[in-house]
């Protein structure tokens, strides 16, 4: 019983590999009657299968095409073993790609880019902006799907991308950089060593940032007003009196740094007016500045504020650079008492000469007013209360000479 068994099962194999099918079959196309399954089959897959289209991937990087990869699968060895005499059936197959989603990942990463943000470099000559890098992203997603639908009849498949900026472009560093104040005073250019120390503070200054809520301080950044620090000897006011010392003409670079703050809407921490008033600046908008007196203000704005200066051949300028909060600040100077000097004194001479100008005192007073865009008033506040004192003139008398008496 067990040979006829194993008989039976070795006849059934024999015939299930090397069978023929039916008279007259019609398959996918090709008469395969009277073929054994195994030509059948062969004969099948090569009239339909040998030239099967490719799919076509189109990139911004130039087309991919995708054939040999693919893997087939059929019913072609189910239809010839089960058709009938004189069937004519049609073939169904599809392709796979067992790597698709691996290979078409990596396409579109060679096809995307990460997006660069715009740069900005800042000195004392100014800004420098470097241009933004559009990013690229590839719709992966849209890519499979499409993929999909055309591996099996093949055909074009467009790898779909879009720009995309960064968080930082150059229109937006322009706008946080935009100039918020500034202002300029004039000094006697023949003046040597007294322009040369206003130069050299301005330039010490010019290329300075503040960050968000900084505080800059003109003693920190201009140094001590030495010799050995650059500073030449020029007119200082001392005790009410206009004296030679190193640093003269420092006091000038810092009134106009102030002026120039204030307009830009920093917020004043120290600043301090001199004993005598000054020619370059209305009373009360003058910032003195010495080893014990400091120029500090801060930046109340949520970005940089950057800080620029020009020298003139006779005159120092400050501008101040961020993003505008939609006000205009302004400064107003008010008199409030003139005091007249006291007589001059006299003293005899060789000759009729002043030897020391009298100066009036002043009180006076400074506000900061604050208007919208429309140009309405937002707010006046007084920034200071200062009081300048006087001088008394000095003139020389010519002495008359012995002998002499006056004409009637």
């Amino acid at each position: 019983m067990m040979i006829k068994t194993t008989a039976l099962l070795l006849a059934g194999s024999f015939f299930f590999a090397f069978g023929r099918v039916n008279k007259d079959v019609t398959i996918g196309g090709v008469n395969v009657g009277g073929m054994t399954y195994a030509e059948a089959e062969n004969a099948i897959r090569m009239q339909f299968f040998s030239d099967l289209p490719p799919v076509i991937v189109h990139t911004p990087t130039g087309d991919v095409c995708f054939k040999e990869e693919f893997t087939v699968k059929d019913d072609a060895s189910r239809l010839v073993r089960r058709a009938k005499r004189g069937q004519t059936l049609a073939l169904s197959y599809r392709r796979e790609w067992a790597d698709a989603e691996k290979v078409l990942y990596e396409l579109c990463a060679r096809n995307a880019r990460e997006a660069k943000n715009a740069e900005l470099s800042f000195s004392k000559e100014g800004f420098r902006y470097m241009c933004e890098v559009l990013g690229v992203a590839c719709d992966y997603e849209g890519l499979l799907s499409d993929f999909a639908g055309a591996l099996q009849s093949g055909g074009e498949v467009t790898l779909k991308t879009r720009e995309f900026s960064p968080a930082v472009t150059e229109e937006m560093l322009k706008e946080r950089t935009q100039e918020l104040s500034s202002f300029r005073t004039y000094f006697d250019a023949s003046n040597s060593p007294r322009k040369h120390n206003i130069a050299l503070a301005a330039a010490r200054i010019a290329g300075s940032v503040l960050g968000p809520n900084e505080v800059f301080s003109f003693n920190t950044v201009v140094g001590k007003r030495t010799e050995a620090n650059g500073f030449r000897t020029a007119a200082v006011i001392l005790d009410g009196e206009f004296v030679p010392g190193v640093g003269g003409g420092v006091c000038q670079a810092s009134t106009t740094l102030y002026g120039a703050a204030l307009r830009a809407g920093m917020q004043t921490v120290e600043s301090r007016a001199h004993s005598l008033s000054v020619g370059y600046v209305p009373p009360s908008e003058d910032a003195m500045v010495s080893e014990t007196s400091d120029l500090k203000f801060r930046n109340p704005y949520p970005y940089p504020v950057y800080i620029l200066a020009e020298m003139g051949q006779g005159s120092v300028a400050f501008r101040f650079f961020g993003k505008p909060d939609g006000k205009r600040y302004e400064v107003e100077s008010r008199v409030l008492e003139r005091i007249p000097p006291e007589p001059p004194e006299e003293e005899e001479g060789e000759e009729d000469c002043i030897l020391r100008a009298a100066k009036e005192g002043i009180k006076s007073e400074s506000y900061l007013a604050v208007y919208a865009k429309d140009g309405a008033l937002l707010s006046r506040t007084r920034i200071r209360k200062d009081s300048y004192a006087s001088v008394r003139g000095k003139v020389q008398v010519k002495r008359e000479e012995e002998g002499l008496s006056p004409l009637p």
